[in-house]
Order: structure tokens, then sequence, then C-alpha cells
């Protein structure tokens, strides 16, 4: 095991003792294909994001994030959902056991060069069809599926 593990849905999981805002990005490519990384934590391929810092708004976190993590300068340009299911623990190799609170914006790339960061082993822009044989987390597909769906509505949930 990494310094990260997921539990989702799962009776064993132990009990959170965290709560943190976070924020993710979905920014797609000209040709539909989605900003990727594949984590050095946990081996998963995930949207870029992290946890907000003091003075920052989500927003500009999502954009630092995504920069440190990608090397993308991005701009936000709407609402994916707001994902904040108690069914999701993120268990860390420090003893935080984190409830998932995250939201997930849209996003686009303008400017930057795509490059891999030492937090990941792997970035690119990847089709959903593509995805669909990688390992990504249940909630990144509950993510991913929501964008396929070209829901007029954020999810909230």
């Amino acid at each position: 095991m990494g310094s990260r593990r997921d539990y989702y849905n799962d009776p064993n999981a132990p009990k959170a003792n965290s709560l943190v805002p976070g924020g993710s990005a979905l920014v797609v490519d000209s040709e539909g294909r989605v900003l990727m990384q594949r984590r050095g934590d946990s081996g998963n391929w995930s949207l870029p994001g992290g946890i907000m810092e003091i003075g920052e708004t989500l927003e500009q976190c999502v954009i630092r994030e995504t920069k440190e993590e990608t090397r993308l300068d991005i701009e936000i340009t709407g609402l994916l959902g707001i994902y904040t299911d108690p069914e999701h623990i993120i268990e860390y190799a420090d003893g935080e056991v984190r409830q998932e609170f995250a939201i997930t914006y849209y996003g686009k790339v303008i400017g930057g060069q795509i490059e891999v960061s030492s937090e990941s082993t792997s970035v690119c822009f990847l089709g959903l069809d593509e995805l669909e044989t990688l390992r990504v987390h249940d909630t990144v597909r509950l993510r991913l599926r929501h964008h396929a769906e070209h829901r007029t509505e954020p999810y909230l949930g």
C-alpha cells in the first residue's frame, strides 16, 4: 500500500477523524479527452486537485493544484459537482482518516506545458473509453460519468 488508501461503501473502513475542503479540475482538450494524472501515492488515475490552503478560495486552490501537478495553467469554466459522500473514506499513512469533501470544477487550459510532477507518475489527456480499462477509483469514475452525461445542473451529493 502507498501512503493513501481509499475506501468506498466498505463496512471495514476506518472511522473518519478529519474533514478537509478540497477540489479538483475536470479539464477537457479539443478532442474531448480528460486531463488525468496517475497518482504516486495510490497508483490510481485521478483528476488533478488537492486541499485548500488558508488565504485562498477553492477555485484558486484548484488552479494552483492543477499547475503544481500538471504544469498547466487553467481557468475555471463551470461546476461539475459537489462530492461529500461519507461512505468515501481516505486513509493516510500518518493516521489521518478523511471523509470525502471535494468540489469538482470544469476548467480549460490557458497556458503552460504538460509535465509530470513529484506527486504523479504520469500526466496526460485520456479518452473516456481509454479510462474504462485503467485503474480509476469509483468516486472518480462517478465524476467522469457525470461529465459524460452532459448534465445541465451540477451534481449535489
